[in-house]
């Protein structure tokens, strides 16, 4: 899928965050994999170090400058990042590349990881689609009376806008996947509210009649998840719908270590113009310096980020990643997180590795090779 922004020449270019502890450690591995002598093409990295002393040093100025940079360029991958928790300080970066770049879906896929069982017997992939702004987060609360009549208030607002993004990404996704779009907002219960949700996701169902659609409410997605095994789905949400259905669905699987999570702008023709691209998981202090981590989500995330390029040698790299990420697992090559000995750089070496046999032989195949 192409970006509608930016990176018009040959080589694209990707602004690169640096972040905290183990997550600048996987970042490294990450852009490893991303090597031209890997996957065969240059690609031009920019940095910017987000790690929580220098976004204190610059007062969030760092944070402010990629953003603009993402805006420029349209392709990002990001650290995991520390986000302090006392009030004044430099707070989360997140929140700010997110408005900055006028991030409105968050796209995570939970995966199923060979050698892991997953909780529920699931092993078709599943994608939550959520709005990244707005609904309860951003809400105006506050709380009136006293004692026993104290009472606690909040207003929440969607926009049809983002409504409509959240949708048609939603099926733009389930295309990529041949998968079917399942669930949604609690309509019944909220017509005016949620049912702006539904009222787009019925539309873009008559957009794209080749997607299969089978909407639910919200707490029936959560019962019927469960059930779930071979179809892979697409599920779009509200933003805190999407916040504690992503957290479930990926858990699913038995690791988040399989995941990714883009983070999307779409312009007025419903198309990506800004992507970034991260793991879905924090910095993990406790493992710092030590290489055990598992880097294979945030090279998942590169992987991913691949994808948006629109080349085909991109669109080739992006699944020698994803396969050879996944067959090392099956194959015994594993990090103490999925019950193996295999060190954080070790895996990287494995990957890099079968990514580079997988491409040579694409290569002698011919085009059909790589389909």
């Amino acid at each position: 899928m192409q970006i509608s922004g930016g990176n018009t020449v040959a080589e694209k270019t990707v602004i690169v965050m640096e972040g905290d502890q183990t997550g600048q450690e996987l970042l490294e591995e990450a852009l490893r994999v991303l090597d031209a002598s890997v996957i065969g093409f240059e690609i031009e990295f920019r940095r910017f170090d987000l790690s929580l002393q220098h976004r204190r040093d610059t007062r969030n100025q760092v944070v402010h400058e990629a953003a603009a940079a993402m805006r420029e360029t349209g392709l990002g991958i990001k650290a995991a990042t520390i986000t302090p928790e006392a009030k004044g300080d430099v707070g989360s970066p997140n929140a700010i590349l997110r408005e900055e770049i006028d991030g409105t879906v968050i796209v995570r896929t939970g995966r199923r990881i060979p050698g892991r069982a997953p909780l529920t017997g699931v092993y078709a992939p599943i994608s939550v689609v959520r709005m990244a702004v707005d609904d309860a987060y951003g809400a105006k609360e506050w709380r009136e009376g006293n004692g026993l009549d104290e009472v606690a208030y909040r207003t929440e607002h969607i926009s049809r806008r983002v409504c409509r993004q959240v949708a048609e990404f939603a099926f733009q996704q389930a295309k990529r996947m041949k998968a079917k779009v399942f669930g949604g907002p609690k309509y019944t219960v909220s017509p005016v509210y949620e049912g702006m949700l539904k009222e787009e996701l019925d539309e873009a169902a008559k957009r794209h009649p080749e997607v299969r659609y089978e909407p639910q409410l919200i707490d029936a997605t959560y019962a019927l998840l469960l059930t779930t095994s071979g179809e892979p789905l697409v599920i779009p949400t509200l933003n805190r719908d999407g916040d504690c259905m992503s957290d479930l669905v990926l858990q699913m699987f038995g690791s988040i270590a399989g995941s990714e999570s883009l983070l999307l702008s779409v312009d007025d023709h419903l198309r990506p113009k800004v992507v970034m691209a991260e793991a879905p998981h924090g910095t993990a202090p406790a493992l710092y310096g030590k290489n055990v981590a598992n880097p294979m989500a945030m090279i998942l995330a590169g992987a991913a980020l691949l994808s948006y390029f629109d080349t085909e040698n991109a669109t080739a790299a992006s699944r020698a990643i994803y396969e050879a990420a996944l067959e090392a697992v099956a194959d015994g090559v594993r990090t103490a997180d999925l019950g193996g000995s295999t060190s954080t750089t070790e895996f990287t070496d494995e990957v890099i590795r079968r990514v580079r046999t997988k491409l040579e032989v694409w290569e002698t195949l011919g085009e059909a090779g790589a389909r």
